[in-house]
């Protein structure tokens, strides 16, 4: 079978089906025009390297490129300024004589007679500034995975000898352009160079260009891909209505994207095949794992444990966190991909990420503690017929916490409440449903809860007891979303922190709907 979607960029090297990114190289090549030196610093899998090689086709008309990576250099070579130097010499000297990958004529003499000589990096911006000077176009230089090498100090040095060429570029020949990728921007080289070298960071490019391009896809971008698609296939999709729930679920992170259209055509069978049931289960796969970005997501997520916390009081609290780039927890998650800016507070990336953060977290807390994980009932008591029983789960969460929840517990359950629910809800629905967490909604006082569950829909609002007039305000919220998702049905789950505050279960009409009240 030939494949079509590629999950490390946006599509396989055919360039079957794939999103129009000609804009935002068009933005890219303004900045090269203007002779700008910039950082493509973007979250792992966000489509940098496609980026990269895409934009060396479209400039290649202008401009002489050369294109390195440096993962193809060792750890030896960053070592010593020598070794990096013959490293660099032997790499751009077999990327120039492979004619499949270069169209541009250099006169390479001079890097043949210097190659495997003691060197240094001042000769060898000398020996490149001569290639630069006798090049037919002016030269852009790029290189991909920049931060696999940025712990050491001859990778400063070689960024410091960049910048001298920039700064004095009206007096020597030098590049058009440099253009560097990796996951870490220069100024954030300071989370990768280890304690005992932390004296090395010393902003040693701090001329390069803010990149601001916003390289994530939007909906009209995956709608383009998907028509594509169609016209071949006839599937019969509603192309924009499912590049919106795509949109909605990535938020535009180039691999979600890529992966969701590559598991709908390769593994998603029968009649749900590109509709929103065919989506929803790619989802879910996506969600449970494995992959290499949710591998990588805990991996950092235990790594610095401010961004644990911050991420955890959003995602159980509620806590509101100002996006502040200065404050480390949260650059350190935007660097990551994992939080954006939105409306000036901090948000989780996208809903797919949240969730898998939630599952992660949920799990923590189970592990460490046995009475909470002892007392969740038999999920399958909530199965009828292959169809989850919401109000079952609604019914059982009022016992379990009345249960679990002490009048000692209740300052601890004010804060969990969400974390209780959650915990409560996820073995239910594991490895058939997905669920995730309005982003509007999401706050210390209120949160709406989606779960899908084979086509079903459930929608739930969690809500802090404040009497019975924000109660009722909170009723015609439900309506509202129930109307938005065309439900009849929904349920409205009230955390009473009050003495004397009257708990249990209860059915409410209200318009068309009904809505089924727990208050714990």
């Amino acid at each position: 079978m030939k494949k079509k979607f590629n999950i490390t960029g946006c599509c396989y090297p055919d360039r079957h089906y794939m999103v129009d990114i000609s804009s935002k190289l068009e933005e890219m090549k303004e900045l090269v025009d203007n002779g700008e030196y910039f950082i493509i610093n973007r979250a792992r899998q966000y489509g940098k390297t496609t980026t990269l090689k895409q934009l060396k086709g479209y400039l290649e008309n202008d401009y002489s490129i050369i294109s390195m990576d440096f993962q193809r250099f060792s750890s030896a070579d960053f070592e010593k300024e020598a070794a990096f130097c013959n490293a660099f010499i032997e790499e751009l000297l077999l990327l120039l004589k492979n004619k499949k990958k270069n169209n541009t004529v250099f006169d390479t003499s001079r890097l043949e007679a210097a190659l495997h000589q003691d060197f240094s990096l001042s000769r060898l911006f000398s020996l490149l500034g001569s290639m630069c000077e006798t090049a037919v176009k002016p030269v852009v230089l790029m290189i991909d995975e920049v931060d696999s090498a940025s712990n050491n100090q001859v990778f400063l040095d070689f960024l410091s000898q960049l910048r001298n060429g920039y700064l004095h570029r009206d007096e020597i020949f030098t590049f058009q352009s440099v253009i560097l990728a990796g996951v870490y921007d220069i100024k954030n080289l300071k989370y990768k160079i280890r304690l005992e070298e932390q004296h090395m960071y010393n902003s040693p490019w701090n001329i390069a260009s803010d990149f601001r391009i916003d390289m994530s896809f939007f909906v009209k971008d995956i709608a383009g891909m998907l028509g594509q698609y169609e016209k071949e296939h006839n599937t019969g999709m509603s192309v924009s209505e499912i590049a919106q729930i795509i949109y909605d679920y990535t938020s535009g992170y180039p691999y979600l994207v890529s992966y969701i259209c590559k598991l709908m055509d390769e593994d998603i069978a029968g009649n749900s095949e590109w509709t929103y049931d065919g989506l929803s289960e790619a989802v879910k796969i996506i969600v449970k794992g494995p992959n290499m970005l949710y591998d990588d997501m805990i991996k950092h997520v235990l790594e610095y444990p401010e961004l644990y916390t911050m991420l955890n009081n959003i995602l159980f609290k509620g806590e509101n966190y100002p996006y502040q780039v200065y404050d480390k927890s949260v650059d350190i998650g935007r660097m990551f991909g994992f939080v954006v800016e939105r409306n000036g507070a901090v948000a989780i990336a996208n809903r797919i990420f949240e969730t898998q953060l939630y599952n992660y977290f949920i799990m923590v807390e189970l592990q460490k503690n046995n009475k909470q994980r002892e007392a969740l009932p038999d999920k399958n008591q909530f199965i009828e017929n292959g169809f989850l029983n919401m109000d079952k789960v609604m019914q059982k969460f009022y016992e379990y916490y009345t249960s679990l929840i002490s009048e000692d517990d209740i300052r601890f359950a004010e804060h969990q409440g969400r974390k209780l629910f959650l915990m409560f809800l996820r073995p239910i629905i594991n490895g058939t449903g997905n669920y995730y967490v309005e982003d509007q909604s999401r706050n210390r006082y209120r949160t709406d809860i989606v779960v899908d569950y084979r086509g079903q829909q459930y929608i739930i609002e969690l809500k802090i007891w404040h009497g019975e007039e924000y109660q009722q305000k909170g009723e015609m919220q439900l309506v509202n979303y129930l109307n938005a998702y065309h439900q009849k049905r929904g349920y409205l789950l009230s955390f009473a922190f009050h003495q004397g505050k009257k708990t249990g279960v209860r059915e409410v009409r209200i318009e068309d709907k009904t809505i089924l009240e727990v208050v714990v």
